[in-house]
């Protein structure tokens, strides 16, 4: 579906939902609802039964499971409604609560997939912030139609509306703090999950103020939601809604603010809410003891996740990314520490003609390989390093210049070995310049670098696959 067939969705839907609030309480505005709502519902399923694969598929199929089950709700207290008489509880609770679970489940699902292996650090900021509005939904909502003195069932039922209001909130919190892109799909979704929240809230926080028919004046807005779920099912780039986020988590400050304000959640309802029975405020502390639990475990998730970061920036930082093996500044800042040894600069023979016929690809693959052998080839003490291209250099500490020519010999029998890559054999040979330095010295250390760098060439001059002591 185009966007503009989109807006013209929400923008009918306006007008319904307008109409709807003009003839409220009346029969003309069910029957506005029922003609708007049966179609986006279907379209819902439509868009559900549509999706390509399972990972697409699932969120929506619990979104229209909810859609219906909602909707199902609606007629049958509408049925009830005209027939003369709506139970305190009924078949439309039972089916309007089941659609709580079926609507978060699927929030979370989609939440889960756009984290892609990061969403611990979701879960738990979603969690605490679910934890705060639960003890704030319990002791403002639950607490004063439980104690009005009703039969078990009257005060119940009316109770668990709020509690699902607040696995929506959860559903809605993880979704918004998952990574991943935010266009409209993303946006239609969370605008409609906030506004059966905000409809729910001001259904239980009016019908004390105003009147007990004041459902009526929400119904619109339900209507609006219903369309806003259906756009961004019908959004032609929907598929955002489940595809993962970007590799690096960014700490926003607002998800800052909100976690210190679920915090606080707590003592500002004991300040503010006296008469608390002991059940009340063991529910309150566990609700808080529990908010506490997940921001220090957020917390110390964090640290472990920077004390990763920083030790795979100094691997990084010290490390060839191609073959894994010690890059030129991690070698030089090894050649001022080391003692007395041996030194070999070695360059490959033939490489740019592998590079240059097979592809850079081929030319990696060689470089893999060649790393590989080289690390087998000498001690665990030996350092093996990349200095770029396709030079090596390898230190050899507490060895003499006899160690080295035997280590020469080795490695240049070894990297003559073909490679295989892509079905062909890929052969090339390797010249190696041999220098030892047998005092402490830093400028002495360089110098034999530079010795061996010479006698490397040297070897080159006399052919490929030879090594050359320097003088």
């Amino acid at each position: 579906m185009k966007n503009k067939v989109v807006w013209l969705l929400l923008g009918a839907t306006v007008l319904a939902a307008a109409a709807m609030w003009w003839r409220r309480g009346t029969p003309t505005s069910d029957i506005i609802y029922f003609a708007w709502t049966v179609p986006l519902a279907v379209a819902v399923c439509v868009t559900a039964a549509r999706q390509p694969a399972r990972r697409n598929r699932a969120p929506w199929c619990l979104i229209a499971l909810a859609l219906v089950l909602w909707l199902s709700g609606d007629g049958v207290q509408t049925l009830q409604y005209y027939a003369g008489y709506v139970p305190p509880f009924g078949l439309s609770d039972v089916l309007w609560l089941a659609g709580y679970p079926a609507m978060a489940a699927a929030l979370l699902m989609m939440a889960r997939y756009r984290a892609a292996g990061r969403v611990r650090g979701v879960v738990l900021d979603g969690l605490t912030l679910t934890f705060a509005a639960g003890i704030a939904a319990y002791v403002y909502f639950c607490l004063p139609i439980i104690d009005e003195g009703f039969s078990t069932l009257e005060s119940v039922t009316p109770a668990l509306y709020p509690l699902g209001d607040v696995m929506l909130l959860a559903g809605v919190l993880m979704l918004f703090l998952s990574p991943g892109r935010r266009g409209g799909p993303t946006y239609l979704m969370l605008v409609a999950a906030t506004l059966y929240l905000l409809t729910d809230s001001a259904n239980n926080v009016l019908m004390y103020v105003v009147h007990s028919d004041v459902s009526w004046d929400l119904d619109g807005a339900v209507l609006l939601g219903n369309c806003l779920l259906a756009a961004a099912g019908l959004h032609p780039r929907r598929g955002e809604l489940t595809e993962p986020g970007r590799a690096v988590e960014v700490l926003h400050p607002a998800r800052v603010l909100f976690l210190g304000a679920a915090l606080a959640t707590a003592p500002t309802v004991v300040l503010t809410h006296t008469g608390l029975g002991p059940g009340g405020r063991t529910i309150l502390m566990a609700a808080t003891l529990a908010c506490i639990a997940c921001v220090l475990i957020r917390f110390l998730q964090a640290v472990r996740g920077l004390e990763r970061t920083q030790a795979q920036l100094a691997y990084q930082a010290r490390h060839d990314p191609l073959t894994g093996l010690a890059n030129r500044a991690a070698f030089t800042e090894h050649l001022d520490e080391d003692t007395a040894g041996v030194l070999l600069y070695l360059d490959l023979d033939g490489f740019k003609a592998i590079n240059d016929r097979d592809g850079h690809e081929a030319g990696d693959a060689v470089l893999k390989a060649v790393g590989q052998r080289l690390t087998a080839a000498v001690r665990s003490s030996d350092l093996v390093a990349r200095l770029g291209g396709d030079e090596f250099v390898i230190a050899c500490t507490a060895a003499d210049v006899t160690y080295g020519q035997d280590l020469a010999q080795r490695i240049v029998t070894e990297v003559s070995r073909p490679v295989e890559f892509g079905g062909r054999q890929l052969a090339v040979g390797v010249s190696i310049g041999i220098a030892a330095h047998v005092t402490t010295s830093p400028d002495a250390r360089r110098a034999a670098l530079l010795a061996a760098d010479e006698a490397m060439y040297a070897a080159k001059h006399r052919g490929k696959g030879n090594w050359v002591v320097a003088a």
